[in-house]
């Protein structure tokens, strides 16, 4: 029996979105990002040196067919990765009206969101009275600090202090569907800070806000710093998904990263967690270990979270050939009959304008199905397709390309 292994590679896009003049980084429209393109472009140009020099050095991605996917999604030039492809490749576009984690995961796994996510104004105070009100009920405070758009890190470097003294959780949103609270896990209390995004939940649900996350940092005033112990707390998928199909199939549903919050464990019989380092060991452990017939469904965010958002174009081309080079012990692992689907859920150019995701068609690479082009499809197919090879029925509205 045959096993599978779908990765996504948080934000690494491809440029070509159809409708990226609809989505925006302040008033800048999206229109001509590319992810991939960009890093590469800059690499070939010397402008990404910190840490690392010369043309982006991606041999596995390359060989899977990544440069002739940026050049179907975009007609754009990526400079170091020519090649031939000796795996099957092609490029997908999102049908969903979001640029974020939810729509982009979710759809990916056969459920194009039915809904409009609920946005938070870019203006400040953010957030109506009656949530601001809610979090203070549920925290016990008299306030709370931030009430605004911001960057994670930013807001902590700004806030942080002030939080401590005062003891109120710093809120703040993003141009994705998101209410986020920041603290510290020391004075505020990691479990405290869990049990106010876990209360807060409901209302913003309700609301169509896709997901309240606790964001925990340590430290002291000038050298705070983020945690691994970030959790989402996101809506439930209203209708059964990919990990679903598998699981009721008899199957097991491996997540690793983030997939278990982004899905509520909806589907998944086990989760393994932890920075993008100890998730590459997660993942060679599985394509070791996992049973026959099952899936592994694995996020790797840093790309997106420490590169993508703060604009780094050097740490992102690093981040880029470090799984380069961990994807390729990968492939060498796989048994005869194994699938390994590596693909994005959105775009976050670094030599963009702006700190928001960017609206970007995104790679479909696939090691274990053959060689050739898939074309231009849905990222609904990609669940299909999955579905398709594990020979349980798709119950979405993609089709297999396999």
């Amino acid at each position: 029996m045959m096993r599978a292994f779908l990765v996504v590679m948080d934000s690494v896009g491809i440029g070509g979105a159809p409708d990226a003049d609809t989505f925006f980084n302040g008033d800048r429209p999206d229109t001509g990002a590319n992810t991939v393109a960009h890093i590469a472009q800059a690499c070939a140009d010397g402008r990404a040196e910190d840490g690392r020099s010369g043309p982006l050095h991606l041999p596995n991605l390359v060989a899977l067919g990544l440069g002739q996917a940026v050049r179907l999604a975009s007609g754009d030039a990526a400079p170091g990765l020519e090649g031939a492809a000796r795996g099957l490749w092609g490029a997908a576009t999102e049908q969903s009206r979001g640029k974020d984690t939810p729509s982009g995961h979710w759809e990916l796994a056969g459920l194009p969101v039915p809904w409009n996510w609920h946005y938070f104004p870019d203006e400040t105070p953010a957030f109506p009275p009656e949530v601001v009100q809610k979090v203070c009920d549920l925290a016990g405070t008299d306030g709370i600090l931030g009430n605004c758009h911001a960057s994670g890190t930013a807001i902590i470097d700004a806030l942080g202090d002030a939080h401590i003294r005062t003891g109120q959780p710093i809120c703040y949103t993003s141009a994705d569907s998101v209410f986020q609270i920041a603290a510290h896990e020391e004075h505020f209390g990691l479990e405290r800070l869990l049990d106010l995004c876990r209360g807060l939940a409901p209302m913003l649900h309700e609301m169509r806000v896709g997901r309240v996350i606790a964001r925990p940092f340590v430290g002291v005033p000038g050298h705070f710093t983020r945690t691994a112990n970030r959790r989402d707390f996101a809506i439930t998928p209203p209708r059964p998904v990919l990990t679903n199909w598998v699981q009721d199939a008899g199957r097991r549903v491996i997540a690793i990263g983030k997939i278990g919050d982004i899905f509520t464990m909806q589907g998944i019989d086990e989760v393994r967690k932890g920075p993008d380092a100890v998730l590459m060991q997660h993942l060679h452990d599985c394509v070791a270990e996992a049973p026959e017939g099952s899936l592994t469904f694995a996020n790797f965010v840093e790309f997106d979270s420490l590169y993508g958002h703060r604009r780094n174009i050097s740490g992102y081309a690093r981040s880029l050939e470090w799984f380069d080079g961990e994807i390729g012990k990968v492939m060498r692992q796989l048994r005869d009959g194994d699938l390994l689907c590596l693909t994005a859920d959105h775009g976050n150019d670094p030599s963009w304008t702006g700190t928001d995701h960017t609206r970007e068609r995104v790679p479909v690479l696939i090691a274990g199905a053959g060689t050739g082009q898939i074309g231009v499809v849905d990222f609904a197919d990609v669940a299909a397709s999955i579905a398709t090879f594990l020979k349980v029925p798709p119950q979405g509205p993609g089709r297999t390309f396999l």
